[in-house]
C-alpha cells in the first residue's frame, strides 16, 4: 500500500541515483515518465550540452541549461525521490512522448 505523494509524468525531481559504472549514489535531477507501485521510471537530466537529448532551459525551470537524456532511462524507488523541482509544460511532455515513441517504433515489427 502506498502512502504520501505520488509522482506524475513531467515532474522534474531531485533523486538519489546509483550510476551503472560505480557504486556511488548521487543526487541528480530526473524527469518522471511514470510511477507504478512505488517504482518511478525516470529519464536522466545532464548539464552536459554535448549529450544527445531534449533541451531543457533555465526559462523552463532548470537551474542551468540542460538536456533530458532519453537514452538514459531507469527505475528508482519512490523513497529515492527527494523533492519535486518543477513541472514541464504540456508541449515539452509531448516532445518527450514523441521522441520515446519514435525510439520504440521498431519494436512494433
Amino acid at each position: 500500500m502506498m502512502f504520501g505523494k505520488t509522482y506524475n509524468s513531467g515532474e522534474v525531481v531531485l533523486a538519489q541515483v546509483q550510476f551503472t559504472d560505480t557504486f556511488e549514489v548521487k543526487k541528480r535531477p530526473c524527469v518522471v515518465l511514470f510511477e507504478d507501485m512505488e517504482n518511478v521510471v525516470v529519464a536522466g537530466v545532464t548539464s552536459n550540452l554535448k549529450m544527445k537529448g531534449i533541451p531543457l532551459t533555465v526559462k523552463e525551470g532548470a537551474v542551468k541549461e540542460s538536456v533530458i537524456k532519453l537514452n538514459h532511462l531507469f527505475t528508482i524507488s519512490h523513497a529515492m525521490v527527494k523533492k519535486v523541482l518543477f513541472i514541464l509544460s504540456k508541449e515539452k511532455k509531448k516532445q518527450i512522448y514523441n521522441e520515446l515513441s519514435n525510439s520504440l517504433v521498431d519494436l512494433k515489427s
